[in-house]
C-alpha cells in the first residue's frame, strides 16, 4: 500500500469518526437509570475513530507504513477487483434505498444474498437461504431480544 493510499485511509477513518460524532449530537432521548443514553456508544466509537484516524495520519506523515499482508492466500500484488467493489457499493446503496419500503427482513436478506453473490458464492440457493436466515435472525435479535424497532415494510 502506498503512502498516498494509507494517508487516504487514515483521513477516511478520521472523517468517519467526525461524521459519527456530528450525527450523534442530534440524537435526543432519555438516558437510562445508569446515566447511559443512546448517544453513549456512538460517541465512544466516533471518538475512538477520531483518535485512531488522527494518530494514523500523523504516523503516515512521519513516514510510517503498514506491513504487507503475509497470508498465504492473499496476493498483495494483485490488482483491486473494482467490479466486485462496485457491486458491493451498489448493493449497499440499494439496501439503504429500499429498507423502509421492503422492511428489514426482506431488505437485509437481499443484502446478505447480494454480498455473497458479488463475492462469487458457489451456490446461489445456499446464499439465498443463508441470507434469509441471517435477515430473520438479526430481526428477531434486535426486535425481540433488544427491543429495537426495525422497519417492518411489506411484512409489517
Amino acid at each position: 500500500m502506498s503512502s498516498r493510499s494509507e494517508l487516504g485511509l487514515a483521513l477516511v477513518v478520521l472523517a468517519v469518526g467526525v461524521f459519527v460524532i456530528v450525527g450523534t449530537l442530534g440524537v435526543t432521548a432519555a438516558t437510562s437509570a445508569l446515566g447511559v443514553g443512546p448517544r453513549f456508544f456512538p460517541m465512544l466509537v466516533g471518538g475512538a475513530a477520531v483518535v485512531v484516524g488522527a494518530l494514523y495520519v500523523v504516523d503516515v506523515l512521519r513516514g510510517g507504513h503498514g506491513d504487507p499482508e503475509e497470508s498465504e492466500d492473499i496476493d498483495v500484488a494483485a490488482a483491486t477487483d473494482w467490479r466486485s467493489v462496485l457491486k458491493v457499493a451498489g448493493i449497499f446503496l440499494a439496501f439503504v434505498g429500499v429498507v423502509d419500503f421492503l422492511g428489514w427482513i426482506i431488505a437485509s436478506s437481499l443484502l446478505f444474498f447480494g454480498i455473497a453473490w458479488a463475492f462469487g458464492a458457489s451456490s446461489t440457493i445456499r446464499a439465498a437461504v443463508i441470507g434469509i436466515v441471517v435477515g430473520v435472525g438479526t430481526y428477531l435479535a434486535f426486535v425481540k431480544g433488544l427491543g429495537v424497532t426495525l422497519p417492518g415494510g411489506l411484512l409489517g
